[in-house]
């Protein structure tokens, strides 16, 4: 299926893809979850998921990073391969290369947001206190923190936690970023906030994809969305894709959601 580009956001240049999955299948006992989910997401291109709940996409995201193994088919992530079966070392090396970011913000309560930022350097690439020090107010200034480095999490809005998550997760210097509806347990401002700083690390050329319920966002920013429906990709498009839906099912979900 082809898709227009987004003019805000230009998609990349034709390369071999940073991310693709083929014919991937995931069961949870009898439930197959994912049915043979295929597409490839370009360096520096911005996707987002949309769908149901139930309808496979978190689960799809799970599985590019090595949280859910896979019954079915592969993935490729910037050279790691992801098949059915993945070492300890494999899955290390595959996580400094794709940092995730929940609808949780999982912070440390009893470290400060610094602390935070640097505990995955430190402990997984032994980076030295200084260097993590001078990485984490990057990182932070990124996501618009800098001046909370040496806040607590209790100390911040829900929209400043999850901004630190992100600087968290971009403190390991990843090659791809997945976020799985990081703004659905947060109000509209704080939501806001959140968008703003995932708009900026678009525009900054992270490979992005993003699951969300947010269709202005998805509109506005992906070069392509990704409609699944019962863990099936239904339908792929650009931004023309929610004016103009192909299929009744996307049709009907948009109908819902906008």
């Amino acid at each position: 299926m082809s898709a227009a580009a987004n003019d805000t956001f230009p998609r990349p240049a034709a390369t071999a893809p940073a991310v693709s999955l083929r014919e991937v299948r995931k069961s949870y006992g009898p439930l197959e979850v994912l049915k043979g989910v295929s597409f490839d997401v370009a360096p520096g291109e911005v996707v987002a998921v949309i769908g149901a709940s139930g309808s496979g996409k978190s689960t799809a995201l799970r599985c590019i990073n090595g949280l859910e193994s896979i019954q079915g088919g592969s993935i490729e992530v910037c050279g790691h391969h992801v098949g059915t079966h993945l070492s300890e070392a494999g899955l290390r090396a595959l996580r400094q290369d794709v940092g995730i970011v929940f609808q949780s913000y999982n912070l440390f309560p009893h470290l400060t947001v610094e602390q935070n930022v640097t505990l995955a350097p430190r402990r997984v690439k032994r980076m030295g206190n200084s260097a993590a020090r001078e990485l984490a107010r990057d990182c932070l200034a990124q996501v618009g923190l800098a001046e909370k480095a040496d806040a607590y999490p209790e100390q911040l809005s829900g929209g400043q936690q999850q901004r630190v998550a992100i600087a968290r997760s971009l403190a390991m210097q990843p090659k791809v970023m997945l976020f799985d509806e990081v703004t659905s347990a947060l109000d509209p401002h704080l939501t806001g906030e959140v968008l703003r700083v995932m708009e900026k690390l678009a525009r900054d050329g992270m490979t992005m994809i993003t699951v969300t319920h947010e269709m202005g966002f998805a509109r506005r920013v992906a070069n392509r969305t990704i409609f699944m429906r019962n863990g099936l990709v239904w339908e792929v498009g650009g931004a023309e894709m929610f004016a103009q839906p192909r299929t009744p099912e996307l049709r009907d979900f948009l109908g819902h959601e906008l």
